[in-house]
């Protein structure tokens, strides 16, 4: 199964149009400014009738550890971590419901359904914040 790899944030699959029957982008959005011209290079490689499966990081999953900006736009944000004791930095864009909803618009995609799955209940304690540990979906 052919995968592309390349950046695909300003630059074109080397796949031809309509070949592929689904795609799937796992927690790769997120670190694109635009949304839009991605999932249109998307689209083209998707036959008519083609489905994207995707996961996206929840919207409040930011504001909800460092509040602050606006709600309501789309944020960039950098996280500082370490990685194998080297430092390194994560940039993300961080967007509201309406506004990813609004990309797949333009894309000409059209949503069938969002999935708000509970926590698993094997997850570790400290992952889950204090307020939801009892919610049920």
């Amino acid at each position: 199964m052919p995968i592309c790899t390349s950046p695909i944030s300003h630059s074109r699959c080397p796949f031809a149009d309509r070949l592929f029957d689904d795609g799937v982008a796992s927690l790769i959005l997120h670190y694109l400014e635009d949304w839009v011209e991605p999932l249109l290079e998307i689209r083209r490689v998707l036959r008519s009738g083609g489905l994207l499966v995707l996961s996206v990081n929840h919207p409040i999953l930011y504001p909800w550890n460092h509040p602050g900006p606006d709600y309501f736009r789309v944020t960039r944000y950098t996280d500082e971590m370490d990685s194998g004791g080297v430092p390194a930095s994560l940039t993300y864009w961080r967007r509201p419901l309406h506004d990813m909803s609004a990309a797949f618009g333009m894309a000409e995609f059209r949503i069938e359904s969002i999935v708000k799955p509970p926590y698993s209940k094997g997850a570790p304690e400290r992952i889950i914040p204090e307020n939801l540990k009892d919610s049920d979906a």
